[in-house]
């Protein structure tokens, strides 16, 4: 879901950790080496987030917080931010072309540039913390 979290709203912060999970606690957070992403650059977006992302001549960037049960990337536009609500068991990533990967969930895509170590080593720590937070599939017993 995408959502305008610019301002501080009780409904909105419930979704957000009701879809989440409450953010990770600063003792986590420091042995986790931290749950932020680098600045990403954006290539590509799908047609909704597109169409915020034209309203201003800046740069296209965004950055990616990681939380119990999913992701949160945030993006500016104008003076407004905006948050991509991704839990993990929607969350897909592509490796497409040389230093570019893809963010999927549902109908929403961005296409980030990976181009510097900092960058592909957050990827990994964030598929890595997925794959231990998913939930068991019934296969799998």
């Amino acid at each position: 879901m995408l959502l305008n979290v610019s301002y501080s709203d009780k409904n909105i912060t419930k979704k957000i950790d009701d879809a989440l999970g409450k953010p990770i606690p600063l003792k986590e957070r420091w042995a986790m080496g931290g749950i932020g992403s680098p600045k990403l650059y954006i290539t590509e977006a799908s047609v909704e987030i597109n169409n915020l992302l034209i309203l201003d001549n800046n740069l296209n960037t965004c950055n990616i917080e990681l939380r119990p049960k999913g992701i949160i990337v945030g993006f500016r536009s104008r003076l407004e931010s905006y948050g991509l609500i991704i839990p993990y068991y929607k969350l897909n990533v592509y490796k497409g072309e040389m230093s570019i990967r893809t963010i999927y969930m549902d109908h929403y895509f961005i296409k980030v540039r990976t181009d510097t170590k900092a960058i592909q080593k957050f990827f990994r720590k964030m598929l890595d913390h997925r794959a231990d937070n998913l939930p068991t599939n019934i296969e799998d017993l």
